[in-house]
This record gives structure tokens, C-alpha cells and sequence, in this order.
């Protein structure tokens, strides 16, 4: 099931399968199921683009090792907080390239927000549509990157 939503950012198309997001993704496609789940989901994701929503409470598919830990240490990166990908990699025991491999097949971007991970010199990279730009504004709008 898949719904959308509108977002200063283009168009969120959010993904629920048994009873938990799987996927979030930038699309011109329209989505119109409709569940409780998704309801909340975009619900959830009006609010943090309104300014009013700084946590997400849905229930998640973590995915499995060494996937599962990134994701789980960038959903506990407070919203106007950054971490490295060195930090991750520490945090969870593995090599910053595997961690930015993890965070590059992250399938529920902002709702775990990889935009949060940089580099150690710059913002890092980002695979959804508008690349770092889209991290960077994702940046601003949480009062992080004030450029």
C-alpha cells in the first residue's frame, strides 16, 4: 500500500507493508491507498514539514545486520543534530564505507534521517532526488546548515 504526500521538497510517496513503513521515496506518482498507518505517516510527515513535528513514532522495517544498526543509530540522531559517518562507524562497529553504503540503501529517508550523517569534510553524499541539495535543505530546515 502507498500513499502521498506534498512537501516543499516534491512529492513523498510512503510505503506500508504488514503493518509497517517499508519504504519513502521522492515520486510524481500519485499513491492514493489509504490505511491507518499511512494516514499517521503522512500525518507525521506534514507536521515536520509544517515546523511542528520533530520525532517520528511509526512502526519501522529496520531491516537486518549491519543495515539494521545504522539505521537504528541515525533514527537516534535528534532532529537538529548531525553525526559522521566515522561516529556511526564507531558506534556500531563497522568501516565508514560500509556505514555510507547502509545509509545510501536507507529505504525510508527523513523518517530515518540519513540527511544527518556527513562527511568528515563536507555534507556527504545522499540518494534521493536532488542529491545534496535535498540533504542540505533537509539541513536547513532543521536549523542545522544555516548556509
Amino acid at each position: 500500500m502507498r500513499a502521498a504526500l506534498l512537501t516543499p521538497l516534491g512529492r513523498l510517496v510512503v510505503g506500508e507493508t504488514e503493518g509497517v513503513i517499508t519504504s519513502l521515496r521522492w515520486s510524481d506518482e500519485g499513491a492514493a491507498d489509504d490505511s491507518p498507518l499511512l494516514r499517521q505517516a503522512l500525518a507525521q510527515l506534514a507536521g515536520y514539514f509544517a515546523a511542528e513535528r520533530q520525532t517520528f513514532d511509526l512502526p519501522l522495517d529496520w531491516g537486518e545486520g549491519l543495515h539494521a544498526r545504522v539505521r537504528r543509530a541515525m533514527a537516534a540522531i535528534p532532529f537538529g543534530q548531525t553525526r559522521s559517518y566515522g561516529e556511526i562507524a564507531r558506534a556500531v562497529g563497522a568501516p565508514a564505507q560500509a556505514v555510507g553504503q547502509a545509509c545510501g540503501a536507507n529505504p525510508v529517508p527523513v523518517i530515518i534521517p540519513c540527511h544527518r550523517v556527513l562527511g568528515a569534510a563536507g555534507l556527504g553524499g545522499f540518494s534521493a532526488r536532488g542529491g545534496v541539495e535535498t540533504k542540505a535543505a533537509l539541513l536547513r530546515h532543521e536549523g542545522t546548515l544555516l548556509l
